[in-house]
């Protein structure tokens, strides 16, 4: 049986799905993720195949220049405003869901904390993740 990963903003107008495994599992504390987040990082599934994903819906985009100086392209939904996914200039076969996005936010297993240079005492994240000053090579 193949797993599937199935997700969407808060209204519903904008849904996604694959059956690919990620590649990634991170929580991020940069800076532009905080901000997006509203709290002390964000939380991401990356998979390695963006034309697996099916996606529905019409979203907003929003590009920024990240830490690294490479640039991403944010997908939000236009009426309730919820960040969904994330692709990147630099790597235009990555595609990462916010994991929070999925219907079942449980699939989501974080292997790393990346940006931890940016991290904040406040934002505890479970100490046995393996943490990285910027994102690993």
């Amino acid at each position: 049986m193949t797993k599937r990963y199935i997700g969407g903003c808060a209204c519903g107008a904008i849904r996604y799905e694959t059956s690919g495994e990620p590649i990634f599992q991170n929580h991020c504390q940069c800076l532009d993720c905080q901000k997006r987040a509203g709290t002390g990082h964000g939380s991401y599934m990356t998979f390695g195949r963006r034309a697996d994903m099916k996606i529905t819906g019409e979203a907003s985009i929003w590009r920024v220049a990240g830490d690294s100086g490479n640039e991403k392209i944010h997908a939000f939904c236009p009426t309730c405003g919820t960040p969904v996914y994330l692709t990147f200039v630099a790597m235009p076969d990555l595609i990462a869901v916010n994991a929070t996005s999925l219907d079942d936010p449980g699939q989501f297993d974080p292997q790393v904390v990346t940006y931890a240079i940016r991290g904040h005492a406040w934002d505890t994240i479970d100490p046995s993740l393996q943490k990285f000053e910027r994102m690993p090579g």
